[in-house]
């Protein structure tokens, strides 16, 4: 009975998405198990992911590391710079355009040319298109058949619900990387470094592992006043998010086709909340 109870207060608070001021959305909550408990919205519409896609590529950079066609210290981006400090945006690079701000390891500076400069690395490495390396890598072995990288490695991969859903499972339980790929991945790099979290501000420290921003006690933040510490994930200008949290045992998305603004701020975090009390 409970079992039952638990499912039906989940499919209420994720419902609750419907009620965001967007033209279409689709939420789903993902158990450590694999199970979709819960899901709302149209799960088979493509979305675009924006920074979402980070998390898509920063699996594949995983993978590579595993294979061992590249190496967390190899050299990439800016002198001093190497593949890990890309993939945790501190390789001192500005948001949109290849130049250095800051020394390699001295700020949280959250970059798309750093995630375009660790895709070039990655292709480099493996010898073909990181889309290519996307898809044989993380897409087909997950059953992604609607999620494509359509330009860049920073912001432009579309996909559904539904897929996300199959990705959201894999970081939970990972069978494309060791547990301890993924423990590293989503532990934090280069602790106590400041920085600038995009529509939240400044955050002291502004923690991230390697592509996964990890919540700690940021605030303002976009999940929830209950989420855990451990949370980790990434949310997009277009409207959409992924976390997962490991101490609730769970992983939440939610697709959207608006952009990223105040809606969001004021709806994220209660929905968050909601989730993890439905739980």
């Amino acid at each position: 009975m409970e079992h039952v109870e638990t499912r039906s207060a989940l499919h209420t608070a994720v419902g609750t998405a419907l009620d965001w001021p967007v033209p279409h959305v689709a939420a789903a909550v993902v158990l450590a198990d694999g199970t979709v408990a819960a899901e709302s919205g149209e799960q088979g519409r493509v979305f675009p992911l924006a920074s979402v896609t980070k998390l898509l590529v920063a699996y594949a950079v995983l993978i590579a590391v595993e294979e061992g066609a590249v190496d967390w210290d190899d050299p990439a981006g800016p002198e001093g710079s190497t593949i890990r400090h890309l993939a945790a945006h501190t390789s001192g690079l500005a948001f949109s355009e290849g130049r250095p701000q800051a020394k390699p390891g001295t700020r949280r500076i959250y970059s798309n040319s750093g995630f375009e400069m660790l895709d070039e690395a990655v292709a480099a490495a493996v010898g073909m298109s990181f889309a290519d390396y996307l898809d044989e890598a993380v897409l087909v072995p997950l059953g992604m058949s609607s999620t494509n990288l359509e330009g860049s490695a920073a912001a432009a991969a579309v996909s559904t619900c539904a897929d996300l859903t199959r990705f959201a499972a894999e970081l939970q339980a990972p069978t494309l990387v060791s547990p301890v790929t993924l423990q590293e991945a989503t532990t934090v790099e280069f602790p106590g470094v400041d920085g600038v979290l995009p529509g939240f501000g400044r955050q002291n420290p502004n923690d991230w592992g390697l592509g996964f921003e990890i919540r700690d006690g940021k605030s303002p933040h976009w999940t929830g006043a209950n989420s855990s510490p451990r949370t980790f994930g990434h949310f997009g200008q277009s409207g959409t998010f992924l976390w997962v949290d490991p101490d609730a045992g769970a992983a939440c998305i939610a697709l959207t086709d608006r952009d990223f603004g105040p809606w969001a701020i004021e709806a994220w975090p209660p929905f968050t909340d909601r989730v993890l009390a439905a739980l």
